[in-house]
């Protein structure tokens, strides 16, 4: 099996979730569950943040002009419902169905056409960046994928390679995670780290780093949160367990 990991940056006014996480940059939304056929898609998804986000981002989910996962800017007429599952004041499971119509796309469906089926999605939207993970048989065409993708978003997305490979090779540990960071993801933390971000107090804060690296702020910030988080799992996944006092 092979994965592949990839982020989309939306561009502003292209993605009405998107946009909405912006709005919320403490909120984030996680896939739960992801199927796709070649006529339809159906999805769960955790959303986690306040209040006044949750309400924001199930009105996004239910909006005429987002449906689940459509790369089309305008009306593509799919069919799409959208059901609360769960809502707490921080959480909220939201379940989405959507039939496509003959001009929909959409990255699942991209998949299907260039990957081959038994496709396993994860996914991970916070701010304007839309991360993808893929597993796939490694039998299709990655390349003509990608080219798809990209011919599909057009300026409404960046999209930045992350990670792709055998699902446990040697540059991973024993579940299968890759303890290399992502090229871009490692840059910006070498750049964080040698212009004093992580000095205390701060000897530049990340507005003037994003303009120096020449790269907009939302991006350094999901590049380093990224980074930081996968460093962080590799360090207490590798942290020696402490012996159990002796009993009796």
């Amino acid at each position: 099996m092979r994965e592949l990991a990839f982020a989309l940056e939306y561009a502003p006014g292209c993605n009405r979730v998107a946009d909405t996480l912006a709005e919320f940059p403490d909120a984030h939304i996680r896939s739960l569950s992801l199927h796709a056929t070649d006529e339809r898609l159906w999805r769960v998804d955790h959303a986690s943040g306040s209040p006044d986000a949750l309400d924001a981002i199930e009105s996004a989910f239910k909006s005429t002009d987002y449906y689940a996962d459509c790369l089309a800017t305008d009306d593509c007429g799919a069919t799409q419902s959208t059901d609360v599952l769960d809502r707490s004041e921080e959480t909220l499971v939201l379940y989405s169905y959507w039939e496509r119509s003959p001009v929909c796309v959409s990255v699942p469906h991209l998949a299907l056409d260039h990957l081959g089926d038994g496709l396993l999605f994860d996914t991970r939207h916070e701010g304007r960046h839309y991360t993808w993970r893929i597993i796939h048989s490694g039998t299709g065409d990655v390349g003509a994928f990608f080219d798809a993708l990209a011919a599909a978003v057009g300026d409404c997305a960046e999209m930045e390679m992350l990670r792709t490979g055998a699902t446990a090779d040697p540059g991973s540990d024993e579940d299968g995670e890759a303890t290399l960071l992502a090229p871009e993801q490692e840059a910006a933390l070498r750049a964080a780290v040698e212009h004093g971000y992580y000095e205390n107090p701060r000897d530049v804060d990340v507005a003037d780093l994003a303009e120096h690296l020449d790269v907009p702020r939302s991006t350094l910030t999901y590049r380093l949160r990224r980074a930081e988080e996968h460093l962080a799992k590799q360090y207490v996944a590798g942290e020696p367990r402490p012996e159990a006092p002796p009993t009796g």
